[in-house]
Order: C-alpha cells, then structure tokens, then sequence
C-alpha cells in the first residue's frame, strides 16, 4: 500500500503562514503530477494545486495568490507555502499523486489521483 504522509499542519492566527509537508515512496513520486488538496468540514474536497515533475504548478483559480506549491525531486517531497492564513482556510490538506505518470491533469478534480495521504489539520483562529 503506497503511503504518503503530510505533516506541518498546525492552529495559527488568521494573517500567519504555514509549510505543510508530503513525502511519497520514490516510486510513486518519480515523474509524477503531484498536488494538494484541502477539505472542510461539511464541504466536498477541493484542489488546492498541482505540480508537475519539472515544477509547472497550476492552482485553483480562487485561491491564486496566497498558496505556493513546489517539490523537492531528490527528497520525494512536495510542500504548500500557505501565506495570509485565513478562517475559511481551516480544513484538513491532503497530499495526492496522480494516477499516470508523465504529465498533469488540466484541472484538480479529486477522482483524477490515485494516492492519498491521511492528511494534516489546518486550523486559523480570528
């Protein structure tokens, strides 16, 4: 069973930032889209952004901005700068790799990524 793990999710004050952290098993993070994705409570999970191997990042359009994604390909880890925390930023981020090796998908639709991380908590306090 493939595992990714997240970490450096943290309870901030609103105006804070935050690094959230993914490693991946090398096999499944080599020439692999990667992304994030976050999921509050009573809301459907929602695409963040997604980095290709070559660092090409395409983020959600409402959340352009504030969230910077990048990846380190020789430690199989994938990082989300999140800046300027927000309350509405509170939910739980999850770490995906996408199911096909080579390339991105041309949006971040859930279904699209085959492994998952178990996902660290995000929580920004007014």
């Amino acid at each position: 069973q493939v595992q990714l793990v997240e970490s450096g999710g943290d309870s901030v004050q609103s105006g804070g930032s935050l690094r959230l952290s993914c490693v991946t098993p090398r096999d499944t993070f080599r020439n692999r889209c990667m992304a994030w994705f976050r999921q509050a409570p009573g809301k459907d999970r929602e695409g963040v952004a997604h980095i290709n191997t070559w660092s090409d990042a395409t983020y959600a359009d409402s959340l352009k901005g504030r969230f910077s994604i990048s990846r380190d390909n020789a430690e199989n880890m994938v990082f989300l700068q999140i800046d300027s925390l927000k309350s509405e930023d509170t939910a739980m981020y999850y770490c995906a790799a996408f199911s096909v090796t080579g390339y991105c998908p041309s949006d971040l639709n859930p279904a699209d990524f085959r492994y998952w991380g178990q996902g660290t908590q995000v929580t920004v306090s007014s």
